[in-house]
């Protein structure tokens, strides 16, 4: 499909001003910005956010950053320095949105409530991420993504069977779930402004966004049953559903969801249809009760097998299977490379390669615009609002921007 490349965006004309860090906020309006959005970002003077410091990676940009930055414009602001407010308040006046994730309470100290924002500029809609939400017990409880991973039950259904297999996800999915939410919640208000003409407030917590999508293995458990188990790779639940072991070493990813996928493979993969009548395994719950048993048994005919005979009887089947990649093998995925899915963005490092968004739209292109520099747009931006270059050069000296 050929994407036009200057059609209008479902947010073209709409302005964010994020005091945002680390991943959740950023990642938010990164999505924003991919959809036409401006996003001003607001970063401390001579520090920026701090997740620009969390490595060196990407040609000397911190990896988080570049992925959750790109498209936006970086203004440098002190907001306990005096004359920030009024800098601020400019802004505010020409925007859409405000995004924040600052420390719990540090927005509405600074007077950035919803409640006293609404009352200045009632079409403002603003978006509060926080770790566990306002009110509560917890309010003010400090929040990181392994935290709030902990806090949600994530950790107690993923690792191995062992007391000291504990295992977080390898990603931030407490921040990437709030993003995604916020995200959401923000295209959400800003329809319902299309309807009523005023803005509205979206209350994330990240505690509540993964705890949704611990939905299965809640209700799993629900009214005191037991808990899904650890099961490492596999599936907790359904058997056979994970890796297993074929010769040279490597190791083959494969799912089963139902008993036709089940006769297929005791036919096709393993060339053993008495399996079908086995009492062990003629159910998914027996199966996944008896799963050492019958791990051996696929095991062993994996075992006399090469890992590319194994993945072509599964294809044949056809089953469900898949290659254990890592990050390197995902950089030259034959499936996105096929789709085109990869394109450069700008930074302050050259160009870089960049994943086009998921969900591709045929009516308009995604935006992807460059990773910017610290404060690398403050002077334009305060322009903008009317500033002389004179107030801005005293705006700096006083370390304001």
């Amino acid at each position: 499909m050929i994407k036009p490349t200057s059609s209008p965006r479902p947010l073209d004309g709409v302005t964010v001003v994020s005091l945002e860090h680390a991943i959740a906020a950023p990642f938010c309006t990164r999505q924003l910005a991919d959809l036409g959005a401006r996003v001003i970002k607001i970063e401390r003077p001579g520090v920026g956010d701090f997740a620009r410091a969390y490595d060196t990676r990407t040609e000397g940009l911190a990896s988080h950053f570049v992925w959750t930055n790109r498209s936006k414009e970086s203004l440098t602001l002190d907001v306990k320095k005096p004359g920030a407010d009024a800098i601020l308040d400019a802004l505010l006046d020409k925007a859409d949105v405000l995004v924040q994730n600052l420390a719990p309470g540090a927005a509405a100290r600074m007077g950035l409530s919803f409640g006293k924002l609404h009352e200045r500029y009632p079409k403002l809609i603003v978006c509060d991420i926080s770790g566990y939400g306002e009110g509560g017990p917890y309010e003010q409880k400090k929040a990181y993504d392994l935290l709030i991973q902990s806090e949600g039950g994530f950790l107690s259904v993923t690792g191995g069977p062992g007391e000291d297999e504990l295992a977080k996800a390898g990603c931030s999915i407490a921040d990437i779930s709030a993003g995604m939410y916020a995200y959401s919640g923000i295209l959400s208000a800003l329809l319902l402004r299309g309807k009523t003409g005023l803005g509205s407030r979206v209350d994330v917590s990240m505690l509540e966004c993964l705890v949704e999508w611990m939905g299965y293995p809640l209700y799993y458990a629900y009214d005191g049953a037991t808990p899904p188990p650890r099961a490492g790779a596999s599936h907790s639940t359904i058997y056979p559903y994970g890796p297993f072991p074929a010769s040279e070493g490597e190791t083959v990813m494969l799912g089963l969801q139902n008993e036709r996928e089940w006769a297929l493979f005791c036919e096709h993969v393993l060339e053993a249809p008495q399996l079908l009548s086995d009492s062990r395994f003629d159910s998914n719950a027996k199966r996944s009760a008896n799963r050492s048993e019958l791990r051996a048994i696929i095991v062993d005919e994996f075992s006399r097998l090469g890992t590319e005979e194994v993945v072509a009887r599964l294809d044949a089947a056809p089953i469900a299977n898949a290659k254990v990649n890592s990050m390197h093998d995902v950089w030259k995925h034959p499936q996105l490379q096929a789709r085109g899915r990869w394109t450069e963005v700008a930074s302050p490092s050259g160009a870089l390669p960049a994943l086009l968004p998921p969900a591709s739209n045929s009516g308009f292109s995604a935006r992807m615009d460059a990773i910017p520099a610290l404060g690398q747009h403050s002077d334009s931006i305060l322009s903008e609002l009317g500033y002389s270059q004179t107030e801005i050069s005293t705006l700096k000296n006083d370390g304001v921007v």
